[in-house]
């Protein structure tokens, strides 16, 4: 019913910056809230940015400052700035979305940080 589709994944250096995008497609009117975590081996999967119909928005510790999450509600699709990446940044990076009381999960795009 919802489709969650990510792009903008890859290899970069670190220091460097990487753009992600999630659009949203189906059944998806009423999208209150999207958000992205990652998934980096050998741990759970942890939720690093939300932001919400409002604007407004939420950031993990971990990436507060480096991180800048951004949301097009005319085209369904959020995005995840990422500047200043470091090798623990490399993970497995999801989009989620809450549409009324469920959420949904894409499939992920590998972030991988190293030299």
């Amino acid at each position: 019913q919802v489709q969650l589709v990510e792009s903008g994944g890859g290899l970069v250096q670190p220091g460097g910056s990487l753009r992600l995008s999630c659009a949203a497609s189906g059944k998806i009117f009423g999208i209150v809230a999207m958000g992205w975590g990652r998934q980096a081996p050998g741990k759970q999967r942890e939720l690093i940015a939300a932001i919400t119909s409002g604007g407004n928005t939420n950031y993990a510790d971990a990436v507060k400052g480096r991180f800048t999450i951004s949301r097009d509600n005319g085209k369904n699709t959020v995005y995840l700035q990422m500047n200043g990446l470091k090798p623990e940044d490399t993970a497995v990076y999801y989009c989620n979305v809450r549409v009324t009381t469920t959420g949904y999960w894409g499939q992920g795009t590998q972030v991988t940080v190293s030299s």
